[in-house]
């Protein structure tokens, strides 16, 4: 059995929707198609390590009221490495993914209970120890965020990784502050570090987050891979896949996060479970939405 990962977050629907291209004000456009798919970042990256074989747990709140909750607690259910929190008496939301011709996808996310977190849910792991912990900066930035910080500086976690994610400048800065003080390893794709990094300039804000959190961190770059920084002046690039035709990009850095974690688990350096991520990354790319249709990439 590898190391222990603890994944906190949510769990939505996706409703993927197929367009040639985002509307424009007025215009009446004729999707392609339309389907409802398990997702949510948080989800993403615990079935990347469930499926992979880790040794995972994944915290998830799930508000049975309203079509989206009893939509995804039975896929839950069926997962030993999920453990979700049943609210009745709130609703799940959902995300909308505008999927246009080039596989780029738009959200426009209906956040319900499965963004909430509370310090109750984590009773079941008192004194537990994770080497690894997976949040999301969707969480953090809720209005409960601060009690998801606040279980995180108290908890036995010996690495988490922070995946800030593109709304991650708008988690309130104290809140952020006290994440970055915990020394996580940070998961960000190019625009994501160069906003919290404060600089256009990619490898100058890689270097102010590293001083910031005094770990490594990682940047995913799409189809060219990914640049790890284990050091104030080391940056080294991790080749992407070549010839990945894309059908969309709906949980690829999820995945990939997930992948590196699952990695890690394993005793893979950070270089290895990067190129590892690359991987499966490629393989959520070339299928429709973010679950893998096949463990066979997540094979050791």
């Amino acid at each position: 059995m590898g190391k222990s990962v603890l994944v906190i977050g949510s769990t939505c629907v996706d409703v993927i929707i197929r367009v040639e291209h985002l509307p424009r004000t007025e215009e009446n456009l004729h999707p392609q198609s339309q389907q409802f798919r398990v997702g949510g970042c948080a989800y993403n990256v615990a079935n990347i390590l469930g499926r992979g074989g880790a040794d995972a747990a994944f915290v998830t709140p799930v508000g049975m009221k309203g079509v989206f909750g009893p939509y995804v607690l039975p896929e839950l259910e069926k997962q030993p490495w999920s453990h979700p929190v049943i609210l009745a008496d709130k609703e799940n939301g959902c995300c909308y993914c505008l999927v246009e011709a080039s596989g780029e996808r738009t959200f426009l996310s209906i956040h319900g209970v499965e963004y909430t977190f509370s310090p109750d849910w984590m009773a079941p792991y008192a004194g537990r120890h994770f080497d690894y912990a997976y949040v999301c900066g969707l969480e953090a930035e809720e209005e409960n965020g601060g009690a998801l910080v606040s279980w995180l500086e108290q908890a036995d976690v010996g690495t988490l990784l922070y995946a800030p994610g593109p709304r991650g400048g708008r988690v309130p800065q104290a809140r952020t502050d006290r994440l970055l003080r915990l020394h996580p390893l940070l998961h960000l794709n190019r625009a994501e570090a160069m906003e919290l990094g404060q600089s256009q300039e990619l490898r100058e804000a890689m270097r102010n987050l590293y001083e910031k959190t005094w770990n490594a961190l990682i940047v995913t770059l799409g189809s060219d891979g990914a640049l790890v920084q284990e050091s104030p002046d080391s940056v080294l690039h991790v080749p992407g896949i070549p010839g990945v035709s894309v059908v969309d990009t709906i949980g690829a850095g999820d995945a990939h996060a997930g992948a590196v974690l699952l990695g890690l688990s394993r005793g893979q350096t950070l270089h290895e479970a990067a190129a590892f991520a690359n991987r499966v990354a490629a393989q959520v790319v070339a299928q429709a939405g973010a679950t893998l249709e096949s463990e066979d990439v997540l094979v050791r």
